[in-house]
């Protein structure tokens, strides 16, 4: 049984870090976070310390560390532009990190990580759960098997995720600490395509707001045309009528890829790997941060293969 403590208890994916920790049958022996709406907590570790403030959290965890009480991990699920210096934080105390994605927000944030991984001795992790669903390993199969085929695949990815007026207010609608809607909503296709399709050899923004972004990327084995929305308005009709407020969709050279089944446990799985010492680490999350931070500086342009959406 291993040591753990979370770092934003209250956030969303919060709930899957604590079933993750409580499926693999480990502990967790403190939390943080300066909201107290944590009674999610009940459900996994009612005894597990918790705290508000940093300050009285890295004392209490310095405490534990004095008395012989080992701390193994530390999960990170706090703001994309916090986990940098969270993950610096686990480091120092002694344990490895498991952070949300992204990682961090810049290429060469990573590239920091991986001098300070060195010197301590400990390991950063990170989650790229798409790598664990049944159907985008399937895909990636077929397409390394797929070794005679000359022409390009012809890829179309479409996600509309609906938010309302508390996004902008929240830390998610400043783009200095969210990195923006491709960073916020789009990091682990990004990754997922880069680990399917091989390495990147264009990158082109077509459209680039607060609320939706919309670009085209060229893998080493595929043609990308993606468009991302937090706005409704963005809804296609049928989806509308139904009363749905997400649309998800990725079509490989028109066939449609359907992976809407098979997340609830995919969290678990990607701590039973980490837990097994073959977690994704800083090499992985480099490409998708590379993307998104390309995407997020790079010059609007109006030519070349446009998603549909934009017409």
């Amino acid at each position: 049984m291993k040591n753990f403590a979370l770092l934003g208890a209250a956030g969303y994916i919060a709930p899957r870090h604590l079933q993750a920790i409580k499926e693999t049958n480990n502990q967790l022996i403190a939390a943080l976070d300066k909201f107290d709406s944590v009674g999610i907590m009940d459900r996994y570790f009612p005894n597990a310390d918790f705290f508000v403030e940093f300050e009285r959290f890295d004392r209490h965890i310095e405490k534990l560390k004095r008395a012989n009480t080992s701390l193994d991990y530390v999960s990170i699920c706090t703001p994309n532009y916090l986990h940098d210096s969270h993950i610096r934080m686990a480091l120092r105390r002694g344990a490895d990190a498991i952070c949300e994605k992204p990682l961090v927000l810049n290429p060469w944030n990573v590239d920091a990580l991986m001098d300070i991984e060195k010197e301590s001795g400990q390991k950063i992790h990170t989650i790229l759960q798409l790598r664990l669903h049944p159907s985008i390993i399937a895909l990636k199969n077929k397409v390394d098997a797929a070794k005679q085929k000359k022409e390009k695949y012809e890829v179309d990815l479409t996600y509309i995720t609906s938010r309302g007026s508390w996004y902008d207010v929240s830390w998610k609608g400043d783009e200095s600490k969210s990195g923006g809607i491709a960073t916020n909503i789009g990091v682990h296709f990004y990754d997922m395509l880069s680990w399917i399709f091989g390495g990147l050899q264009e990158n082109q923004v077509h459209l680039r707001s607060k609320d939706k972004a919309a670009g085209y990327l060229e893998f080493e084995k595929a043609r990308v045309r993606w468009f991302l929305s937090i706005n409704e308005q963005d809804l296609p009709s049928h989806i509308q009528e139904k009363g749905q407020r997400t649309f998800r969709s990725i079509t490989i050279d028109d066939q449609e890829l359907e992976f809407s089944a098979g997340f609830t446990d995919l969290h678990t799985k990607s701590y039973e790997q980490i837990l097994k010492g073959t977690g994704f680490g800083l090499q992985a999350a480099s490409k998708s941060i590379q993307i998104v931070h390309d995407i997020r500086n790079a010059p609007i342009v109006h030519r070349g293969m446009q998603h549909p959406f934009l017409k």
